[in-house]
């Protein structure tokens, strides 16, 4: 069953279409990203959350990176604490058209949306950087304490990635949510929070940057429904060195 738009564009309120016919200031290392609510239709978003709920989650895969005991029982010196990225999030990356999340989302439109030439246009107009024609796509749930911890989104080793990337996060959160955080840097601490607990949210990014997802809390009594998704389009800089 399709319940989402052929173009992205389609998906937008009349505040994210205007994002379409304008140019928003530069994203950069000193300003990382914006978070904007009420940039995509409520009751399509709705629409689409339901149907999300419905038939995608079930072909997700848990993404579990735990704290690993070494921080603790290797560590020689005092205050010489070292943490890796640790996570707990349903996923898929959308990569492949043989996997069940890939057919499943095909049948929702989602990936006719996410790889329509108007999310493309969004996230440059959005973002202020001109961006590569070929992008990758991922869907993510947060369920009840579910979370990512603090990391940065650096990619050294990637000659397209490693000078910076946009990344497109489109949010859908049910009611059943009490409330989610972005936390992030400013200079050198991480010190700064925004509300992530949306239905038709729209984060955009200028990465790397420091950030964490708190857990999600949920409502009272509302812990097994609780749920908040993120489609995800990451974009590499046109003529990037390669």
């Amino acid at each position: 069953m399709r319940a989402a738009p052929r173009e992205f564009a389609e998906l937008l309120s009349p505040a994210g279409r205007a994002i379409l016919r304008s140019r928003h200031r530069k994203l950069t290392r000193a300003r990382p990203f914006v978070a904007l609510n009420d940039l995509l239709n409520r009751e399509r978003s709705l629409t689409l959350l339901k149907a999300m709920n419905a038939t995608l989650f079930p072909t997700l895969k848990p993404m579990t990176d735990a704290i690993p005991p070494w921080t603790i029982d290797g560590m020689t010196q005092n205050y010489g604490e070292l943490l890796p990225k640790t996570v707990r999030v349903m996923t898929s990356t959308l990569e492949s058209p043989r996997s069940r999340s890939w057919k499943c989302a095909e049948a929702l439109g989602l990936i006719d949306m996410l790889q329509s030439p108007s999310i493309h246009e969004f996230a440059e107009k959005l973002s202020g950087h001109r961006l590569s024609s070929d992008w990758g796509m991922q869907a993510l749930c947060y369920r009840t304490g579910d979370y990512s911890g603090p990391h940065n989104d650096h990619h050294p080793e990637d000659a397209e990635a490693k000078a910076g990337y946009v990344d497109l996060h489109l949010t859908f959160c049910n009611d059943a949510v009490d409330h989610q955080w972005l936390v992030y840097e400013k200079r050198g601490h991480l010190s700064e929070m925004t509300d992530i607990n949306t239905l038709g949210g729209v984060t955009c990014y200028r990465l790397p940057f420091w950030h964490y997802t708190t857990p999600l809390m949920a409502k009272a009594g509302q812990g097994a429904r609780a749920r908040r998704w993120v489609l995800l389009s990451t974009f590499i800089d046109a003529g990037a060195p390669g």
